[in-house]
This record gives C-alpha cells, sequence and structure tokens, in this order.
C-alpha cells in the first residue's frame, strides 16, 4: 500500500517471500542433483529433495518465525526438508552452510527479477526512440538551472533520455549472478577433491555462473547488481523528474497518458497529477539509500559476516523491486506520453523576444541521430 510504483509488477512477484522461499528450495534442490551427478550422493536422494523443494510444501509464517533462532530462514528450513524427506534426509544441505544457500537464492531472485526489469526497460527504450525520432526536429525551450536558455528539440531531450536508460540496461544485463559454495570456512573441506566440480555443477544446475572462489565476505556481486540497479533507477528518475516539471501548468509541454482514476486529487477535482512520474521519482529517491546499506555491509569479518550479510537482504530486495516497477511504470508513461509541439513553439517564441534573435538548435537533430543509431546498433 505504501509503495504503489510497485504493487502488482512482475518485480514485487518475483521478489516477494514465497519467491525467495522457492529460491532458497531451488538451491537445495541444485546442490543435491549436483551432488548426485557427481556420484556424492544417491540419485534417488536428490529426486525426493527436489519433489519436496516446493514451496507449499511449507509453513512460510512459521519459518519466518523459527529463523529468529539461528538468525537465519535456512536452519528450519533444512530441519523441515529433512522431515519431508525421510530417509534421504541425510543429504539435505550437505557440506553446505546457510549462507551457500541465501547467497544462491539471492542470485536466482535477482535473476528472475531482472529479466522483466529489461523487458520493462526495453519497452521503455522503444517508446524512447521512437519519441526522439519524430520530434527530431520539434523546436522548444532548453532549460539550464532551472531557467530558461537555448533553443534545442524536443528530440534531444528525448534522445538523452534513451541513452541514459540505454546505458543502464546495458550495465544492468552485463552483471554476473554467480552461485555461491563454500562450506563452513569457504574452504570446501566437506567435499574433499570434489569440491571444485561440486561448485562448477552446482552452477550448472542453478543456471549461475560460476566463481572463481567463494565470495562469504567479498561481496562483489552484490554491489555490481546493486550499483546497476541504482544507475537504472536513476537514469528513469531523471525522466519522470523532467516530465513533472514540462508538465507543470505554467510550461505545459508534455502530459501523461490519461486513464480513468489517473492522476486525480483528492481535495482539487480539476487537477490532473502526473501520477507514473511521481512515482518513479519515488522509487529513484529512495535506491540509492538502500545501496548505501550494501555498500556500507561490505567491512566483513574474516571468513563469515556477523550482521552485514543478514543487512543486505531487505535493501537487496528493495533496490530490485523499486527498480523493477520503476521500470515497468517508465515504460507506461513513456508509450502514451502527450507531447504539445504547439504549446513548446509558444514557449520558445517567448524566449526570442528576450534573446532577440533565433539561435537556432544547433546541432540537435544530427545529436538525436547519433543516439538513435547507438539504440540500433544495441538491438544487434
Amino acid at each position: 500500500m505504501l509503495s504503489p510504483v510497485r504493487a502488482g509488477t512482475a518485480a514485487e512477484a518475483a521478489t516477494g517471500d514465497r519467491s525467495w522461499l522457492q529460491a532458497l528450495l531451488d538451491a537445495e534442490a541444485a546442490l543435491a542433483r549436483a551432488q548426485a551427478r557427481l556420484g556424492m550422493i544417491p540419485q534417488d536422494s536428490a529426486d525426493a529433495i527436489a519433489s519436496a523443494a516446493r514451496a507449499e510444501n511449507f509453513d512460510l509464517p512459521e519459518l519466518a518465525r523459527r529463523a529468529r533462532g539461528a538468525g537465519n530462514p535456512v536452519v528450519p528450513l533444512v530441519a523441515d526438508l529433512r522431515g519431508l524427506v525421510g530417509e534421504a534426509g541425510e543429504d539435505v544441505h550437505r557440506g553446505a552452510t546457510s549462507q551457500d544457500i541465501v547467497d544462491t537464492a539471492a542470485m536466482l531472485v535477482a535473476d528472475r527479477t531482472r529479466g522483466g526489469i529489461l523487458t520493462a526497460l526495453d519497452r521503455a527504450l522503444a517508446a524512447l526512440a521512437e519519441l526522439a525520432e519524430t520530434h527530431r526536429d520539434v523546436p522548444m525551450v532548453g532549460r539550464t538551472l532551472g531557467r530558461q536558455a537555448l533553443p534545442i528539440t524536443f528530440g534531444l531531450k528525448a534522445a538523452g533520455w534513451l541513452m541514459g536508460v540505454l546505458e543502464a540496461r546495458e550495465r544492468l544485463a552485463a552483471v554476473r549472478l554467480p552461485v555461491q559454495l563454500g562450506g563452513a570456512a569457504g574452504t570446501l573441506s566437506d567435499y574433499g577433491a570434489q569440491g571444485l566440480d561440486l561448485v562448477a555443477a552446482f552452477a550448472a544446475e542453478n543456471g549461475l555462473a560460476q566463481p572463481d572462489l567463494p565470495w562469504h565476505t567479498r561481496r562483489t556481486p552484490i554491489i555490481d547488481l546493486a550499483s546497476a540497479l541504482g544507475l537504472a533507477s536513476g537514469a528513469l528518475g531523471k525522466i519522470a523528474t523532467d516530465v513533472v516539471l514540462l508538465a507543470q501548468s505554467e510550461v505545459d509541454e508534455v502530459a501523461e497518458p490519461a486513464a480513468p482514476g489517473r492522476g486525480g486529487s483528492s481535495a482539487m477535482p480539476h487537477k490532473r497529477n502526473p501520477a507514473l512520474a511521481t512515482m518513479i521519482r519515488a522509487a529513484a529517491l529512495q535506491v540509492p539509500a538502500h545501496v548505501q546499506i550494501l555498500l556500507a555491509a561490505q567491512a566483513t569479518p574474516h571468513e563469515r559476516p556477523a550482521g552485514e550479510w543478514h543487512a543486505e537482504w531487505e535493501p537487496l530486495r528493495e533496490c530490485l523491486r523499486l527498480t523493477g516497477g520503476a521500470a515497468e511504470t517508465a515504460a507506461e508513461l513513456l508509450d502514451g506520453l502527450e507531447v504539445a509541439p504547439d504549446r513548446m513553439r509558444a514557449n520558445l517564441d517567448d524566449l526570442l523576444k528576450t534573446v532577440g534573435a533565433d539561435p537556432g538548435p544547433g546541432a540537435a537533430p544530427e545529436l538525436v541521430d547519433r543516439a538513435l543509431a547507438a539504440y540500433r546498433r544495441s538491438l544487434g
């Protein structure tokens, strides 16, 4: 209720408690399959574990309460999973530590959520490319430090938005999401000579990257992901900020797409508020604070974090949720953005009365072409 930007979005569904629970179970099942592949446990055990590893088989609220005992949800989860599989119970979680499962589940959740974010960013990029091309030569006032400056084109403004989102999209898509497997002290000691082979098999079973060594106290994967999400939310926030300013009554150069109930005011029925842009801005303003927590949590002690790792869970989820919600909302905003070239022309004419001459848009149209070329190259 207090985060409408993500309500009902794919990112919210992919990061909910039930999705996290399933990711934890998927990691346990993948570990069992990998161990069976290497002959470390019987295939029957792996099959039994995989069959039982379904979120609907577990009492999620009770797991959350019992997680207080060990400080993480894996300990009670493993106990329940062992109870479900009977004789195969001794092969559940064999040689792993809780952080192996939580970190791998985090990467699974991130990977699944990232797919939806990239799809939404692709929608936004397509809309931005159309706006830039359609309005390549449409003149408008350029504004610096909040004041009217010199003429630009709306196509150039849209091209700037396009490049920001394109760069963020490429950064997010390139983030490497590895499994975590190191055992109690990050040495793979319980797996003997098969330890490195097991990491490779575990990565393959999860569809994630294989790390060079365990990253229990080296949080580069989390920071890379969070930074890319911060960049994406910021690029979307830039667009939203411009839309809010351009939609002001005194400017009136763009408007959000109309829809029943959208943009209404509880006190002033004559208003049409920029509701979509406002939600995007709210998300963009929150994500950096969550990224900061993740950056601070890098200072972990020795071979296992004592609070730093635990502090990551909610900020990482919020980064995924807020960025995903902002991306879906931005795609909706840009798909139907209403542009008013006549109003842009009128505002520019007022500026030119002060300037005294029309210096023209400079190389704005050619710059738009460069942005569109970069976008088309990204499509292959």
